[in-house]
Parts: structure tokens; sequence; C-alpha cells
């Protein structure tokens, strides 16, 4: 690790203050727990002239039952939310996935926000600056070639953030702030398949909350993911599962550390009406093998990633159908 640079530290109490301050400050990097872009920053892969810290403002703390759902401003902290009761109990996958991120102390800190957020790794990315400059960088920071796959213009470095695909079973949305306004739009929107640049957010925008539906909560859901240590360790492949009924007729499953990006995995309505024997989940399994497109962006092979996907969807889908 490096030492820090110097940068300015900027304070706001609101959320129009801070997306205006980060459009007075345009190369400013917005910091909520830290867990992630401090470690960047002093291994060289960040350089804010700016940080806009967001710990100061209430409306990101709030967590609001809503007429059409639950609300979690994207300050919460992940520790905070793995305790919940209401989550435990309605949203279990998102608990679960919170609880699952890094130590405890990391979680006492880390938020959901900076979690969804999360930049994609790669071992030839999270690395010292002396290290990356050895290896003539990568193509995601300051180099021209991709080490996972030399032959292609692609970054295949992974999104690794737990709390995602548990929120992407539950249909969730993301609103979004800027100078211009809020929006609102499904969470599986906030992503697209680019390990280089994995964010659809505009410059400047800044993620304030998250809203579960009402009408995804008390599905049953669950969330398990495979690492090297049992603890601190991004996953090498993580999984949610949303079920409703026995039959596989409602079942979502959610993926991350197998791809830029978080998703759900397509094609299961095909299993619908069939009951989830031992045929049927093992052709999930297979499922959710085919679409886990793990790259050797960790010490781990691909292989092995994208075979422990589909043995945890077939493990937590079992027993999601046997508790019901």
């Amino acid at each position: 690790m490096e030492l820090m640079p110097k940068f300015q530290l900027l304070r706001p109490t609101t959320v129009e203050e801070a997306v205006q301050m980060w459009a007075d400050n345009a190369d400013a990097k917005y910091l909520a727990g830290g867990t992630d872009l401090i470690v960047n920053t002093r291994r060289g892969i960040e350089n804010p002239a700016v940080m806009i810290a967001l710990d100061g403002i209430a409306e990101l703390k709030q967590q609001d039952a809503t007429d059409d759902g639950l609300r979690l401003g994207a300050g919460l902290r992940l520790n905070r939310l793995a305790a919940d009761e209401t989550l435990r109990r309605d949203y279990t996958a998102v608990a679960e996935a919170a609880e699952a991120v890094a130590g405890p102390t990391h979680r006492d800190y880390a938020t959901i926000g900076g979690n969804v957020c999360l930049d994609t790794r790669c071992i030839f990315y999270n690395q010292s600056e002396w290290w990356r400059a050895s290896n003539d960088y990568c193509l995601k920071h300051r180099g021209s070639v991709c080490h996972v796959a030399p032959g292609g213009k692609k970054c295949f470095a992974a999104f690794s953030g737990d709390v995602a695909p548990a929120l992407l079973v539950h249909e969730a949305e993301a609103v979004i702030a800027s100078v211009d306004g809020r929006r609102r739009m499904p969470l599986a929107d906030l992503y697209r398949n680019d390990g280089l640049d994995h964010l659809t957010l505009e410059l400047g925008e800044l993620l304030v909350a998250i809203h579960l539906p009402a009408s995804t909560a008390g599905l049953p859901s669950a969330y398990a993911k495979s690492r090297v240590r049992g603890s601190i360790d991004f996953p090498l492949a993580g999984v949610a599962v949303a079920l409703g009924g026995n039959d596989a007729a409602d079942l979502r499953i959610g993926l991350t550390g197998v791809s830029p990006r978080p998703f759900v995995v397509t094609g299961l309505d095909k299993l619908a009406g069939q009951g989830l024997s031992s045929d049927v989940l093992d052709a999930l399994r297979d499922r959710v093998q085919s679409q886990a497109k793990a790259m050797k962006t960790t010490v781990t092979p691909p292989h092995y990633r994208r075979r422990v996907a589909g043995a945890l969807a077939r493990r937590l889908t079992d027993r999601l159908s046997t508790a019901a």
C-alpha cells in the first residue's frame, strides 16, 4: 500500500448539496463507508483531488416503510441491515447477503449503496502501483491489454458485491439523484456487462436509496456464496434465490462474482409447473452454470466458479422448496 495522496474532503448535509459539490468538482469521488475506495486510493488505482463524504447526510441513513414497499437509504450500514427484523422476515436474502459481506468490522462501516455500486475486481487490477506498473497495467486502468483475455478488447473484471443479486431477485429499484433532480429505475438497469464501465450512472449521479416492492415481501429467499476464506473474502460465486411455491412457477436466481455485472438467470420459466424433482433441480443447476461466465479474474479457476454457482443455486432452491 502507498501513503494516502492529498485530497480535499467536502462534507455535505443534503443530497442536493452533494450532487452540486460534484458538479463543481468534476474529478470528485463520493465517499460512503470507504472500505473499497480508500483501499483503491492507497493502491494508486484512484487518485481523486476531491472526496465528497456522504456520512453527514441524514436522508441516506433512513429506512422507511412506504405504501408500496420498503425504502432503504444508500448510507445504511450493512451490519444494521443484516440484523434488521423486517428484512430478515420479508426480504431474507437481502439480510443474508448483507451479513455475508467481508468481516464484522467492515460491515460496521460499509454501506448498502457502496456494495451495490462496488467497483469490479480482477487479480490484474486490484494490486499495488508497483505491481501493476511492472506488468504494463491492464485495460481497466492505464493499460491497453486485458491480461485475462489478451486477444480481445473487453474488460472482464468481475462485479463482486454480495447484496445486489439478493436485491435483484426481490425486484428492487434504485433512486438516483443529480443536479437535474431524481429518478427511479429498476436496479437491474444500473448495470452493464462491461468490467471497464459497469455502472450506467451518469457522471455526478448519486445512488440515494433502494426500494424493495411490497409485491415481493415475504417471498422465501436466501443467499449464499463461495469464497477462499470463511470470512473477509469477496465471493468467487454468490447466489441469491427467491422461490414462490415449490413448483418453480415463480423462481428467480441472481448471480454475482461470475460476470462484470450482477444479473438474474434467464430461461427458468421453462422449468415452471414441473415440480422441483431431482431432475428439475439438476436442470436448474446446469442452466445457472451455463450462464455464469466466470473468467480468470481470481486465483480460483473459472470452471470451478461456474460449477459452484450451479451447485449453490441447486442447494438453495432445494432448501427453500423443502421449507415451503
